[in-house]
């Protein structure tokens, strides 16, 4: 792990396009500003754990147990 020290107004890169900033300082909490692309996700790291969680979940659902297509778009079969 890298650490360095910033003070308010001061950034570091990552890359050629991110850049993060230290916006504000109080007490124990630092607020961050984030520049990246938009094709880059950022999330806070609580999120992303639980957005990884339910995907990883999702994925162990057996096959029987997943709704029919047909009443999820509400198509009729073809009779």
């Amino acid at each position: 792990m890298l650490i360095l020290t910033r003070k308010v107004d001061e950034a570091i890169m990552i890359g050629d396009k991110i850049e993060v900033s230290v916006v504000d300082i109080k007490g124990d909490q630092v607020k961050l500003g984030i520049k990246a692309p938009r094709e880059v996700k950022v999330y806070r790291q609580e999120v992303y754990l639980a957005i990884q969680k339910e995907n990883i979940e999702a994925s162990q659902i057996a096959p029987d147990k997943l709704p029919d297509l047909n009443d999820v778009f509400g198509k009729k079969e073809k009779e």
